[in-house]
């Protein structure tokens, strides 16, 4: 009886990555990126548009607001098509370079980064913080462990009910934060996400992605051989090894790399690029940049470990432009001039109105034709407004509604008793198709058409 597989066949436990800090184009590069992204977000919540908070998603009202705009629940459509805009442009970036997203914008990555400089900061250099952890529990071991605690929890809490300020206004939060009278879901989604950040980003780290990021493992679909991608020019480098320096390596039968592991060190996942494409690797070149440095100081070219994709290294042409990069950015095009047009046209008014059920038509004094309707109007702007209806397509016809002009606030939705009558001998038909205006003060204004029955009888 054959004897039990070994016991890697679904996990293999891996050693702590240690990431080493180095400079290089593009570290700096993605430093900026890590400030910007977290600017956004810690900043956003604070900006004011017209008196309000500039984005704000009120759940419990089912408002919606974006710089100045009014989104409601109707508007779900315009999520959908960023949300498919958004995967498009995933799927183009990656067809063209890669993992851009991962090493550079990625929120699992952000917060790594900053968690990184924390710990940089309390502990020190790779070194110092592989020593710190081999050691014994010393005093000073004490202190450093508890105060990059310490920080991580600190700044988890803040981008945890940063978070929440998206959704509760947040001069209103911070202040019941101050005097310690949080509501229950804003203490429950403020600790949450406080508690997510620090497991992702403090604990987990490397392993979300390795382990449980699905980008990593069905990225390989949209690769091909003209993808630009992080790779390690191994006919260059090969053999590695040591050497003295200033001695030329082909007289040694050595090829460029000298086996510094620099390009290990410094990798956040703790891969070696050496080995090949791996889906661990989140395309963050801080390999290249290490290398790049080794070059640099032994005095051989640059791009040793580099952006090429697998025709280049192979000695072929890249070709930009091909089929999928094409269909991906047509579509992609196509979906953003359409929401862009969808958004700008948006009228920040929604008019509908429902005929009485109850009675088709009915006669009023002095020969008049009456129906009966409930108006239903939307104020999908961002301020209040006042309304008023008229109606044209008929002779004589007359529209009162109760009362004769209503205000609606941000987002209020009524629903107006209407009354429309018309001169029976101005009906020529059973049903006549009449035109609603609902204008309000500012000059906005929406249309609707309204069927209108009468007394004739179209035979």
């Amino acid at each position: 009886m054959p004897e039990p597989a070994a016991a890697d066949a679904f996990y293999a436990s891996r050693p702590k990555a240690y990431p080493r800090e180095i400079g290089g184009r593009f570290q700096r590069l993605r430093k900026l990126a890590v400030l910007v992204l977290l600017g956004l977000f810690y900043g956003i919540p604070w900006l004011s548009w017209d008196g309000r908070q500039a984005v704000l998603f009120d759940l419990p009202a089912r408002q919606f607001h974006v710089f100045g705009l009014l989104f409601l629940p109707q508007d779900f459509f315009f999520l959908t098509l960023l949300l498919i805009c958004a995967a498009l442009t995933l799927f183009f970036f990656t067809a063209m370079a890669g993992r851009l997203w991962c090493g550079y914008a990625c929120p699992q990555t952000v917060w790594t980064e900053t968690f990184l400089w924390m710990e940089r900061w309390v502990e020190g250099d790779r070194a110092r913080r592989m020593k710190l952890d081999k050691g014994p529990w010393t005093t000073e071991k004490v202190l450093r462990k508890t105060a990059k605690q310490t920080l991580w929890i600190a700044f988890s809490l803040f981008t945890g009910f940063t978070f929440v300020s998206f959704f509760t206004p947040r001069t209103e939060l911070w202040q019941e934060l101050t005097q310690l009278n949080l509501g229950g879901w804003e203490l429950f989604w403020g600790l949450f996400y406080g508690f997510a950040t620090y497991g992702n980003a403090g604990f987990l780290r490397e392993n979300v992605c390795i382990y449980m990021c699905p980008y990593a493992r069905f990225q390989s679909a949209m690769f091909d051989k003209d993808t630009l991608i992080i790779t390690y020019d191994e006919r260059r480098g090969e053999p590695r090894g040591g050497r003295p320096r200033g001695v030329d390596p082909r007289q040694r039968g050595l090829g460029d790399c000298v086996d510094c592991t620099l390009c290990v060190q410094v990798c956040p996942t703790g891969i070696d690029i050496r080995d090949g494409l791996q889906y661990e690797c989140i395309g963050c070149a801080a390999c290249i940049d290490a290398c790049d440095s080794v070059m640099d100081r032994v005095g051989y070219p640059r791009g040793l470990i580099r952006y090429a994709t697998e025709a280049a290294i192979e000695g072929g042409k890249t070709h930009v432009l091909r089929p999928r990069i094409v269909i991906y950015g047509l579509l992609l095009t196509a979906l953003l001039v359409g929401l862009g047009t969808a958004v700008a046209l948006r009228t920040p008014l929604n008019v509908d109105l429902i005929a009485d059920r109850g009675r088709l038509y009915r006669e009023v004094g002095d020969d008049q034709i009456e129906n009966v309707y409930t108006l239903k109007v939307v104020n999908k702007s961002a301020n209040s407004e006042r309304y008023r209806a008229t109606v044209t397509g008929l002779p004589g016809v007359v529209i009162e509604t109760d009362p004769p002009e209503f205000e609606l606030p941000p987002g209020g939705v009524a629903g107006v008793p209407t009354r429309i009558r018309v001169p029976e001998d101005a009906i020529h038909r059973r049903a006549s198709t009449l035109t609603l205006t609902v204008t309000g003060a500012s000059g906005v204004s929406a249309q609707h058409e309204v069927r209108f029955l009468g007394p004739v009888d179209d035979d």
